[in-house]
């Protein structure tokens, strides 16, 4: 890290970061270096979160002997966490890990190669600008960022940059997800007219730290560090630990669970970000001391940004007060056509809801119907920790085999813009109750009038 938080903000060029709006692309002058089958690729950790032990640890162990990779440091600013993931790493790997107490001492480290980023979702676009300007590679945990100016920032400085980076979208490298996206491209769907995203839990602890809470002490963190560029404010644990419950930390669900789901409406579409959103939700249950909406339900209105006579709606709906089955949790992705339906709950794409012969015959119409496909059978956990999962498997591995050959990996830094976009407007709109757009020629989230920040 930068010794200062307004050294590390004019380093990161977040003061006069550039706008980019063209799309993604290597060429053999972006490549640092083919790396040889021979040579180790050594990691560094950068937040010894849940996250990252309960689902990158797992991910990169099934793959990093074949893969010839290893991590050699653990950069964390809370004493505890660092001690406790180089404690782990070296009893899952049998050798010696480098304590950081914090991202300057680790990129010191000249045999650092790349480094997994899980710090706080207000931090990720902070920490991958770090990563790519010191010459590393990165796998970033979603939300890449929760304001516009981090999102411009980080987009320009890994597009200055020759590195690799992955966002941590997993859902596309899921094999149902790229049967989807592959069916709707080809045009057999036929125009989306409907999407319909759920995710409910019923977990009042979801995102509390409680036993943590008592543990950290102020002088044994970084608080500055903590803070990066957000405003200034006496030490909090709870902002610390529990950092999802409140903004501007983090934008709770739609930062933690949208994010996911939005991005596959981006990629089977190839539209960049909503037109427009409008949110309503609130706290209604859980007065425990949280900012952030327990109930959150959002109407995105998606199209060609040059033809407002075409498009569809998005509907985003997410409670953590019920989870709408017995015993366990729901979460639904189901896309809508004339002729039918496309749902990856149950990976199969059918005629439901599709325009039927005996209805288009009394039309004098002709029938529209999808036929019966069962996708890929993959289906993507809504667990605190879904651990090492196949989806998350295959997202590691690709970007692993990624900073190997030096190929785009599934989820590329504009991918990670692109939610970013979808998640601050919806966070804009809940926070301001005004009708949010966006303004691509600025960059912006505008909400009444002005730009969105805090």
């Amino acid at each position: 890290m930068i010794n200062s938080r307004r050294d590390f903000i004019k380093k990161a060029g977040l003061l006069t970061a550039g706008i980019y709006t063209g799309t993604h692309a290597f060429s053999a002058s972006s490549y640092r270096r083919i790396v040889g089958a021979n040579d180790r690729i050594n990691i560094g950790v950068v937040g010894f979160s849940d996250r990252h032990k309960g689902a990158h640890a797992p991910s990169f162990l099934a793959a990093y002997k074949e893969l010839n990779f290893d991590i050699i440091a653990v950069s964390d600013i809370w004493k505890l966490r660092r001690e406790e993931g180089v404690d782990f790493w070296k009893q899952k790997l049998g050798h010696a890990i480098t304590p950081c107490l914090n991202n300057e001492a680790l990129y010191d480290i000249k045999d650092v190669d790349a480094v997994f980023v899980s710090t706080s979702d207000f931090q990720h676009a902070l920490h991958a600008i770090e990563a790519v300007q010191a010459g590393k590679d990165a796998y970033v945990e979603k939300p890449l960022a929760e304001t516009m100016e981090d999102a411009r920032a980080v987009l320009k400085a890994v597009k200055d940059s020759k590195q690799i980076v992955q966002i941590g979208s997993q859902r596309r490298s899921g094999l149902n997800y790229f049967a989807a996206n592959d069916f709707i491209k080809s045009g057999k769907f036929g125009d989306i007219v409907m999407v319909e995203l759920t995710w409910n839990v019923n977990q009042p602890g979801r995102w509390r730290r409680p036993d943590l809470v008592g543990k950290l002490r102020e002088e044994d963190t970084d608080w500055k560090r903590f803070l990066l560029n957000r405003p200034e404010e006496p030490f909090n644990a709870r902002h610390y630990l529990e950092y999802r419950l409140f903004w501007p930390y983090s934008s709770g669900i739609p930062g933690q669970w949208l994010c996911h789901q939005i991005d596959t409406v981006h990629w089977f579409t190839g539209l960049p970000h909503p037109r427009s959103v409008a949110v309503n939700g609130g706290n209604y249950l859980w007065k425990d001391g949280r900012e952030n909406a327990d109930t959150f339900t959002a109407v995105f209105d998606y199209g060609p940004l040059d033809d407002l006579t075409k498009g569809f709606q998005v509907l985003f709906k997410s409670r953590q007060t019920n989870s709408g089955v017995l015993n366990g949790e729901e979460v639904k992705e189901i896309y809508y056509s004339n002729g039918g339906t496309l749902n990856l709950d149950t990976n199969k794409i059918s005629a439901t809801g599709g325009l039927t012969e005996a209805y288009a015959s009394a039309m004098g119409m002709k029938a529209n119907l999808l036929p019966d496909i069962t996708l890929n059978n993959i289906r993507v956990g809504t667990a605190a920790n879904t651990g090492g999962d196949v989806v998350t498997m295959a997202h590691i591995r690709n970007w692993m085999e990624c900073v190997r050959n030096r190929k785009e990996p599934n989820a590329p830094i504009e991918a990670g813009y692109n939610h970013s976009i979808a998640v601050i407007m919806a966070n804009a709109a809940y926070r301001t109750g005004e009708k949010v757009i966006f303004d691509d020629k600025r960059q912006e989230v505008i909400a009444g009038g002005k730009a969105f920040k805090y």
